[in-house]
């Protein structure tokens, strides 16, 4: 399982290949890209829904392609909590960011059912939604997106319990803010955690 966090101090010393950097479009902080192991590229909508251009997100793809190759995947412009309107929305994305040499991230909101996607659109599944929801169903997502062959992403894991509980459904990365928030007295659990769950997942 692999960790993504904003860009900070801890992960510029981490050599941890269990740890990478989550970035969005319009925030400044994909400079960092070239220097890690592996990230991830957001699409900005949870902060800043209103502000999304589908033109911009996907020039800005364009413009880290070089780095796609060490890019877990990008995530398609979603609603938030929302299924219909997230699919809406993202199924005339998808197959651009995978023209951009990505893999497209699909975002699983309140309402989602496996029979209201297109699986063979996407290669990621990202567990989204409102807390409620993702506690709630984010089991049954997670099941239903290994079911069909889609490795599962957790957003807002923001502390170890999660992190652990995200681990046991199968997911194979998340992103939070721990580090962000809790700085370095979270790099040693969080290592530990990561390390734990990696050991225990089959090869």
């Amino acid at each position: 399982m692999i960790y993504l966090s904003s860009w900070c101090p801890e992960l510029a010393v981490s050599q941890s290949s269990y740890l990478g950097l989550m970035v969005s479009p319009g925030r400044g902080n994909s400079r960092p890209v070239a220097t890690v192991r592996v990230w991830a590229a957001d699409n900005g909508c949870f902060s800043s829904a209103r502000k999304f251009r589908e033109a911009t997100f996907l020039n800005w793809l364009g413009d880290l392609s070089m780095h796609a190759p060490r890019c877990l995947f990008a995530v398609a412009p979603d609603v938030v909590g929302d299924a219909a309107g997230t699919w809406e929305r993202s199924a005339p994305v998808l197959p651009r960011i995978r023209e951009h040499g990505y893999k497209a991230a699909y975002v699983a909101q309140d309402g989602f059912r496996p029979e209201g996607v297109d699986w063979e659109a996407f290669d990621v599944l990202f567990i989204g939604g409102t807390t409620e929801w993702k506690l709630g169903m984010g089991h049954q997502a997670t099941a239903w997106s290994l079911e069909h062959g889609k490795p599962v992403h957790m957003g807002r894991v923001n502390s170890i319990k999660r992190l652990e509980w995200a681990a046991g459904l199968g997911c194979t990365s998340a992103d939070g803010s721990m580090f962000v928030f809790g700085g370095s007295k979270y790099m040693g659990r969080i290592k530990r955690a990561l390390t734990r769950a990696n050991l225990r997942r089959p090869t």
